[in-house]
This record gives structure tokens, C-alpha cells and sequence, in this order.
């Protein structure tokens, strides 16, 4: 990433999970919640490397602005998605009764201790050649 008075290539390896860890990112849900995190990683200039959106948690491959912390990113994205999700899937009020469908922790790696190669071919594992999609850095398990 690059402005008029600075260079950086901050990436990280994030992943967060469900609440309880229940199933519940499949189909419509697993579809809207791609289209709500790529909303917000674009809103805040964040780029998304590669992504796995599983049946309970979620792997982010990001590159990010040095003035963004690796917890704003987050709050921001779980609040965000889990906020949306909730108003637009009735089912998930049901399963989730306060505003929070994600454990508040999350596994956060810099990817300069592991190099982005390994990273990708982990996440690549995790395709499922009946989830191809056109955007190739998104997965759907």
C-alpha cells in the first residue's frame, strides 16, 4: 500500500468463529456474510488476499494501513456483519438472542513469521471444487 508519504506491506492472518460454534454460515447466510465483510474491507481500504468462509468460522488473509490496528479491523467486521445478519436472517435472532454472533476472541498471525505462500496453500485445502466461485480468493467450505 502506498501514499504520498509512506510505503507498507502490513498482512495479516486473521480468524474468528461463531458463537458457540454453531453451523450457521451456510448458503444465503455464507453468501451475505461474504458480501458484508467485503463491504466493510473496502469501506476502511483493507484488501482481502485470500478468505475462507466455512460453516463456523472465518479465515481473512488482509492487507491493511498502518494506522489500523488488527482489533479495530475486527470489532469492526464482527459488529458490522453480525449487526447485518441478525436484521436480515430472522433465524439467527432464534439461535443468537444479544447483538453478538461471533466469540469475541479471535487468532490474528503476521504473515511476515510465516510466509504467504504457506499461507495460501493453507487455505487452499479448504476449497471444495463444488464451491467454485469467480472471484478466486474466496472459498466457500
Amino acid at each position: 500500500m502506498r501514499n504520498s508519504h509512506s510505503v507498507s506491506n502490513l498482512t495479516v492472518h486473521l480468524v474468528f468463529v461463531t458463537k458457540y460454534r454453531y453451523s450457521v454460515l451456510k448458503w444465503d447466510i455464507q453468501l451475505r456474510t461474504r458480501e458484508l465483510i467485503k463491504q466493510k474491507c473496502d469501506a476502511n481500504d483493507i484488501i482481502i488476499i485470500k478468505w475462507v468462509v466455512s460453516k463456523e468460522h472465518i479465515h481473512l488473509h488482509l492487507e491493511h494501513w498502518p494506522d489500523l490496528s488488527v482489533s479495530d479491523i475486527m470489532k469492526w467486521i464482527k459488529w458490522y456483519s453480525s449487526r447485518k445478519l441478525r436484521q436480515e436472517f430472522p433465524e439467527l435472532k432464534k439461535r443468537y438472542w444479544w447483538w453478538w454472533m461471533w466469540w469475541i476472541w479471535y487468532w490474528a498471525w503476521s504473515t511476515w513469521v510465516v510466509s504467504e505462500d504457506l499461507i495460501n496453500q493453507y487455505l487452499e485445502h479448504h476449497r471444495n471444487p463444488s464451491n467454485f466461485d469467480i472471484d478466486s480468493n474466496f472459498i466457500l467450505e
